[in-house]
């Protein structure tokens, strides 16, 4: 077993994203997890993620902690997640997702990594 805390969690960068502070807490890196990474976005207003993940095979599951986030995908859907919601995404779905609310949002991220 590994215990992780918030200060020694790992910050990254993702390309698309922007006005966000990443964080990892359980993966390869930080715990030696090998199926999949836990981390949490915090989104400032206006803050997001661009269109992406349409070459990713990875699943990804995102849980609302705080705030409000919009997601869309190609088609023309449109969800607003709130505290306590979850989304789901199968591989190479694309999707953009944003903080268009007035506060800051908070959001666990799950992601398996590729092969799995």
């Amino acid at each position: 077993m590994v215990k992780n805390t918030f200060e020694n969690a790992t910050v990254y960068e993702a390309p698309g994203h922007s006005g966000v502070v990443l964080r990892r807490f359980h993966g390869k890196e930080e715990t030696g997890a090998e199926k999949f990474w836990v981390g949490m976005s915090t989104f400032e207003p206006g803050g997001g993620a661009g269109w992406g993940y349409a070459d990713n095979a990875c699943e990804k599951v995102y849980f609302m902690l705080e705030g409000e986030m919009t997601i869309r995908d190609r088609k023309g859907n449109e969800w607003k997640i709130k505290p306590g919601d979850t989304f789901s995404m199968g591989p190479n779905e694309e999707r953009w997702f944003g903080n268009e609310s007035d506060g800051v949002s908070k959001v666990i991220v799950i992601i398996t990594y590729p092969g799995v």
